[in-house]
């Protein structure tokens, strides 16, 4: 089961762009192989980096006005906001060790 909240289209703008920490958001779908196979990477890092970074999730499908604000068209998604701003983005599966290089870079 993970760990990691989910935010909605309604909950976005205090969840993210209000937030005091920079937050890691997983655009991802149900029907989508790699969002899944890089769901336990995210619960591992939600898990080190706690207080550092937060990390949530957006499901697409169930929230459609979010993911093109941010230029989101491919998924996995992952978008970096420090201060209310996209600070980074990456799309497609990465490893572990990829994805930590990508938080540490700019946090």
């Amino acid at each position: 089961m993970s760990n990691i909240q989910a935010v909605s289209d309604d909950t976005f703008e205090s969840e993210v762009i209000e937030s005091k920490v920079p937050v890691l958001v997983d655009f991802w779908a149900q029907w989508c192989s790699p969002c899944k196979a890089i769901a336990p990477m995210l619960d591992e890092l939600n898990e080190k980096y706690q207080g550092k970074v937060k990390i949530v999730k957006l499901d697409v499908d169930q929230n459609p006005a979010t993911p093109p604000k941010f230029g989101v068209r491919g998924i996995p998604t992952l978008i970096l906001f420090m201060d209310g701003q996209v600070k980074a983005t990456q799309v497609g599966l990465s490893s572990k060790a990829d994805l930590m290089n990508f938080i540490d870079t700019h946090i």
